[in-house]
């Protein structure tokens, strides 16, 4: 075969005839996986570093590789290096372009391991950064609700079930529901990285090579926690891929739930918050729209990380092992998944702490829909009543209200004692709001000063 024909020479010798050009494009994955570039150079900077340490290499030839994918790395993030699609993939248009600058050493980097064993690395060592990325925004989301649940610790708001006021809680015991579900994404991204900080390379094209490699100078070079037990496993298996897409699901998934409260809060029915105008768009033809374009964004874009994570489920659900191309599929569904979630949770951590709740709108909608009545009926329990007499006794009692248009704390004693002979003056102090919520005085209540002592937990939790 002529050299100018279109094939990639890392494995040319076997064919007689170039690649189709079409076949060569579809089967390329360049366009997408050199954003693995950094990770694919610190690997083989590892790998040639241990080579010469285990004899394969000389100290001069692993300095002349070193040197020259340094060089490279920095020929990428100029913007100066040519990326081939003749080459297929981020690992051997690295490799080719090491060769052309430094000759025939470059071609000994590859001694001992395989692209199989390479891509399980690089992804291996991305995701862990990424995941550190994204833990970092979490944090600081969280962060954001801790500090605006400190700071409207005791503004009243209807808490609802089914949607239907159900009963009086603060704002920011409401923020500290969120952030309790920031917390187990975290813990769920935590342990994840655990799993994928486990190191292929080594592992070759399936069975392991017979050069004396030493797995656990690359594994300390590379940071990993430790190498993979069994090669066929180490160089096919993405469950670590779809680990991470499960936890971004259910991530995404709990922002998507913040969502569809904003886009409430902020409509007109609603009014609860203000959401500033850097975080919404207007409407091409209605003047006086303001749409929370962010949180609607990220709502939608929660289908989509779900799908990756069913794309990822099925890629994997039928391959024997050990490697096999179908997972060339593995990194667009991974890498927007990531990208995805990464850029949502900054979003909402620049918008959280820019909203202001509108606390006159919502103490006046917790007045609406009789949101004391279990309070009412808590106050008769402790008066000797048995508890199913006092929901009767209490669904009398708003009725009552409906009939009159009167909320449980708008009605005279002598209105309530109709209903029941138990109910003494006192009974005032637990018909208002903020008699409703102290009450509530607990770990988890929604009491002000239970808030404000969740933020404190909170804060020494994530180390603020």
């Amino acid at each position: 075969m002529s050299q100018d024909q279109t094939t990639n020479q890392s494995w040319g010798g076997r064919f007689s005839e170039p690649v189709d050009a079409f076949v060569a494009r579809f089967t390329a994955s360049v366009d997408f996986d050199k954003r693995l570039y950094k990770h694919d150079i610190q690997g083989s900077i590892a790998h040639a570093t241990m080579l010469a340490r285990v004899g394969v290499l000389t100290d001069a030839e692993r300095d002349t590789i070193i040197e020259g994918l340094e060089a490279i790395r920095s020929e990428i993030e100029a913007g100066e290096f040519a990326w081939s699609v003749e080459l297929e993939d981020v690992h051997m248009n690295i490799e080719a372009r090491l060769t052309a600058r430094i000759g025939t050493t470059g071609k000994k980097l590859h001694t001992g391991r395989s692209r199989n064993d390479q891509v399980a690395t690089d992804i291996r060592l991305w995701l862990r950064d990424e995941i550190d990325s994204i833990l970092g925004e979490l944090k600081r989301l969280q962060t954001g609700l801790l500090d605006q649940a400190e700071k409207h610790s005791a503004v009243i708001m209807p808490g609802f079930t089914h949607l239907q006021t159900a009963q009086p809680v603060t704002f920011g015991h409401h923020l500290l529901a969120w952030y309790e579900m920031l917390v187990r994404d975290s813990e769920r991204l935590l342990d994840c990285r655990k799993r994928v900080n486990r190191m292929p390379l080594g592992s070759a094209a399936l069975a392991g090579t017979t050069y004396p490699i030493d797995r656990s100078v690359t594994c300390e070079l590379l940071g990993f926690d430790a190498v993979s037990g069994n090669s066929l496993d180490g160089v096919s298996d993405r469950d670590f891929a779809i680990e991470f897409c499960a936890a971004a699901s259910v991530a995404m998934m709990h922002l998507s739930r913040f969502s569809e409260e904003l886009v409430l809060w902020t409509s007109s029915q609603f009014n609860f918050i203000d959401l500033p105008d850097r975080f919404c768009t207007g409407s091409s033809i209605m003047p006086q729209k303001k749409n929370p374009d962010v949180p609607e964004l990220v709502r939608g874009k929660t289908g989509r990380v779900y799908g990756h994570l069913m794309s990822l489920l099925t890629l994997m659900k039928s391959q024997p092992l050990a490697y096999n191309k179908d997972n060339q599929e593995d990194k667009e569904p991974l890498f927007d998944a990531v990208d995805t979630l990464r850029d949502s949770l900054r979003a909402f951590a620049d918008m959280i702490p820019a909203i202001e709740p509108k606390a006159d709108v919502m103490r006046e909608a917790a007045l609406r829909g009789f949101s004391t009545a279990t309070d009412l009926a808590d106050y008769l329990v402790r008066r000797g009543l048995p508890f199913r007499d006092c929901h009767e006794i209490v669904g009398h009692a708003v009725k009552y209200g409906v009939d009159n248009k009167k909320d449980l704390a708008e009605m005279s004693l002598d209105e309530l004692r109709q209903f029941s002979d138990q109910i003494e003056q006192d009974v005032f102090e637990v018909l208002t709001l903020e008699g409703s919520v102290n009450a509530r005085d607990h770990i988890g209540g929604t009491a002000p000063a239970q808030v404000l002592a969740a933020v404190q937990r909170g804060r020494e939790l994530i180390g603020r």
